[in-house]
């Protein structure tokens, strides 16, 4: 089964988006209803405060200096002044406080000039003169006019009322806001605390719900993963995944996913199938192309030798004609057993399976090249002195296709590189893997190739000369027999001025399973680098 894709930081899922933003939501509408909750609730305390202020400065206005005698009674501010300014038991006399709530605020001025000025003390059931500077802050606040808030030096925020009595006296009335205040703290700290909870409880509903809804989409997402993880370059055709009925339902927007996916699928199982077919129908043609040709080749070189042989005396022209039609003969030839032992590949045949001395085949191979290519330094690496026996290394899989391995790649290096190039070859056991190397130190793979140097036909010489000697099959080749033994091919090359060494090159890696350890599953030609 696929795994899931690697998260990448700073990016957030699906899931974890919809629960911020429901998150966001929900810490929007308490934070809007909490400050519109609060603004009416004070406002409605101030309403009441202010018909509470209008009422005390009624009375105010009746019983400060001046005014009416009030009826004597509980609560009801007596005779005057007593002593130190205790408020005593009886009727309101000249000069005397009026009765208010503790903490009213009052203050009398006539033209000006303040008669009275204090606040009645919730501490000491007093009333407290004003000081100067606060009865000058009561006298700024304009006659006739509705509640305004003021704030007090040393009491704190008071509504207050100023009016005016028949006689011309100004009263000014106040109340404590600090009861509003109160009240108002103790709801924002209310709210908050709901909020939190409630915040806390949607959060884990929200996960819950969330997590819920999007199932569908994780059991669609986790269709693609299994069809992801299918084969397909290797021939498969056949994808038997598909989105459950369930998932498929076009009322909700997952379901037209999953319906949009089993179309999706439904066209590349078409798609691939036509493609195998058309890819099967090539390979047959390809081997019985080669297969008819390889007769009808045979006898053409055949006869060119036969006669060119002949005791007859032939004219030079004759004698150059026919061995032309030798080695062109002998191209082909080559060239059909290319393309048949691709088309073989290609088919899946089985491969013959032994032990194969890569040491030996190395030394052969570093051998052959001497003698075709004297103009190149041909070295063997081993990794061992030159006194010392080389280890084994002994690779699972058919001699001859692995000693074809070896020949093309020290081919490709002698026709693709400059004379007194140095060619290496080595070989190593690594475990359960051992490796065949090629390096050299020519000019390097020109970028431009590197990403389809193990396709058919790719020549580094665009031009198709014969001076070169190559199909473009040879890498390919390589790449097939290769991934038929379940191995892998890698190549690294720079050109001059690619490094910051200023070093070049081209280096090869086979890597094999090692005798004694199961084939692994064969690699798709044009895969195994």
């Amino acid at each position: 089964m696929a795994s899931r894709p690697a998260r990448v930081p700073g990016r957030w899922t699906l899931r974890r988006r919809l629960v911020a933003v429901l998150v966001l939501l929900l810490v929007a509408s308490a934070a809007t209803t909490g400050v519109v909750s609060t603004i009416a609730l004070r406002g409605s305390l101030v309403d009441q405060l202010d018909e509470r202020l209008v009422q005390a400065s009624d009375r105010a206005g009746r019983f400060g200096p001046g005014g009416e005698r009030g009826p004597v009674g509980d609560g009801v501010v007596g005779d005057g002044v007593v002593g130190d300014g205790v408020v005593g038991d009886g009727v309101v006399g000249p000069g005397g406080p009026p009765p208010q709530d503790v903490g009213t605020l009052a203050l009398y001025a006539d033209d000006g000039v303040v008669e009275q000025a204090g606040y009645y003390s919730a501490e000491s059931g007093t009333f407290v003169a004003l000081t100067d500077a606060q009865a000058d802050r009561l006298l700024a606040v304009p006659a006739g006019g509705g509640p305004v808030t003021v704030d007090v030096a040393g009491l704190g925020g008071y509504r207050v009322l100023a009016t005016s009595t028949d006689d011309g006296r100004l009263v000014v009335t106040g109340l404590s806001l600090s009861d509003v205040g109160t009240t108002v703290e103790g709801y924002v700290l209310v709210q908050v605390l709901v909020a939190l909870v409630v915040l806390g409880v949607g959060v884990v509903v929200g996960l819950l719900l969330v997590r819920r809804e999007l199932r569908p989409l994780d059991r669609v997402a986790a269709t693609a993963r299994r069809v992801a993880a299918l084969p397909l370059s290797r021939g498969e055709v056949a994808i038997p995944e598909r989105v459950a009925a369930a998932d498929t339902d076009p009322a909700t927007e997952v379901g037209q996913v999953g319906a949009a996916l089993n179309g999706l699928l439904h066209h590349v199982e078409r798609a691939l199938a036509d493609r195998q077919a058309s890819e099967t129908q090539v390979r047959q043609f390809v081997a019985d192309a080669s297969h008819e040709l390889r007769t009808p080749l045979a006898s053409i070189r055949g006869y060119a030798e036969l006669v060119r042989r002949s005791p007859e005396t032939l004219p030079a022209d004759a004698r150059q004609a026919l061995a032309r039609v030798e080695s062109e003969s002998r191209r082909m030839t080559a060239l059909v057993e290319d393309l048949l032992l691709l088309a073989r590949l290609d088919a899946g045949r089985p491969l013959a399976e032994g032990s194969v001395d890569l040491v030996a085949l190395a030394v052969d191979a570093v051998a052959d090249a001497h003698a075709a290519g004297r103009d190149h330094v041909w070295r063997l690496d081993l990794g061992t002195g030159d006194d010392e026996e080389p280890p084994d290394v002994l690779a699972r899989g058919d001699e001859d296709r692995l000693r074809q391995v070896l020949a093309n790649l020290l081919s490709n290096a002698r026709l693709h590189t400059p004379p007194g190039t140095v060619v290496t070859v080595g070989a190593r056991a690594d475990g359960a893997r051992v490796r065949l190397v090629v390096a050299d130190d020519g000019p390097g793979i020109d970028p431009a190739l590197r990403d389809r140097l193990f396709q058919r036909f790719t020549r580094g010489d665009a031009s198709r000369n014969r001076a070169s000697g190559t199909t473009g099959l040879g890498l390919a080749i390589v790449d097939a027999v290769v991934g038929a033994h379940g191995g892998a091919i890698a190549v690294e090359s720079a050109v001059a001025g690619e490094r910051p060494d200023g070093r070049h090159g081209t280096t090869f890696t086979v890597t094999l399973p090692a005798h004694g350890v199961p084939r692994p599953a064969p690699v798709a030609a044009g895969q195994s680098g």
